[in-house]
């Protein structure tokens, strides 16, 4: 019974897959958007920032690299916590 739902799971992951490669866009070949231009031709005049990846990471994503920068913090407290207290043992 376990054999047949892993090979079951196994399966579906692998369809799951294979799916997902024939539906990319080919490489360097990305979809046009409006979003893109703009961010191209606005960034500098809207944010202040030289560089529009930085423009976009820190000025119009910024709540979201807070969250983060935030996640990444409580993980790596959490596994200095975990690893401390073996390291007392």
């Amino acid at each position: 019974m376990n054999k047949t739902v892993s090979a079951c799971a196994l399966a579906l992951f692998a369809v799951f897959l294979v799916a997902s490669v024939l539906m990319l866009r080919p490489f360097g070949e990305p979809e046009e958007t409006t979003m893109d231009d703009y961010i191209i031709g606005n960034a500098q005049n809207e944010t202040g920032a030289n560089n529009a990846v930085t423009s976009v990471v820190f000025d119009y994503r910024g709540f979201d690299t807070l969250g983060e920068a935030t996640v990444l913090f409580t993980a790596v407290a959490g596994v200095l916590l975990v690893l401390r207290r073996y390291a007392h043992e």
